[in-house]
């Protein structure tokens, strides 16, 4: 369990580091909320028990790969598939496994994109490839997802068909806000872009384009 929480420490370091770097390059933060969770080991038994598997701490390392969870919460679905790219990149991580939930929606409704990584945890003494779960996915979806569990939790029967259906209708609204959102932020980004390159024009024009830092240096070295 300890290994499992150096790994969570290690993707939330990373993930901040992605984030500031997101922003400094987009001028703004794609990342709503970020969520971390060490499943407990009455779970780890439990989904053993449920899947067959053999009780054995080496079977539990190969088989249950969401012991350590993240789920980061984005701004917009062209947000999900930049930060998995940026995640991927990382020399250090291994993409063991990706479950695209977003083009391929399961049958209920449910998007997100899961990922299974393996990162390396350092020890005083050795080296752990350890995985880790990430789920991401947009506001609307973690907002679906989230009143979803709440409906169904502690809930033993067998769902009415009818409320199956509303779920799903609720899901492709949610789809469908998310898609409108996206249209919005790209039609504002180009419209920012073309006021940027408008301004930049008419300061050329008036001879009032100029770069503050270069010009002090420059005047320092004259004098």
């Amino acid at each position: 369990m300890m290994a499992y929480k150096f790994a969570l420490d290690e993707m939330n370091t990373k993930i901040n580091i992605l984030k500031d770097e997101f922003n400094y390059i987009h001028d703004y933060n794609p990342i709503e909320h970020v969520k971390s969770r060490l499943k407990s080991p009455e779970s780890i038994l439990k989904k053993m028990y449920r899947k067959g598997y053999d009780f054995s701490l080496q079977s539990i390392k190969e088989n249950v790969k969401d012991i350590a969870g993240i789920r980061i919460t984005c701004s917009f679905i062209s947000d999900i598939y930049e930060l998995y790219t940026m995640i991927a990149n990382q020399k250090d991580i291994r993409v063991v496994e990706t479950k695209d939930y977003i083009k391929n929606p399961k049958s209920n409704g449910y998007q997100s994109l899961h990922l299974i990584l393996e990162i390396p945890i350092f020890m005083s003494d050795r080296e752990e490839l350890t995985y880790v779960e990430v789920q991401i996915r947009t506001i609307a979806m973690d907002f679906w997802a989230s009143l979803e569990h709440k409906i169904y939790y502690k809930y033993n029967k067998e769902v009415p068909t009818y409320m199956l259906t509303e779920l799903k209708d609720a899901a492709i609204m949610a789809a469908q806000l998310d898609r409108k959102m996206e249209e919005l932020h790209k039609e504002v980004s180009k419209i920012k872009q073309a006021d940027k390159e408008e301004e930049k024009l008419f300061l050329f024009e008036k001879g009032k384009f100029a770069i503050p830092l270069l010009e002090t240096i420059l005047q320092k070295s004259k004098n």
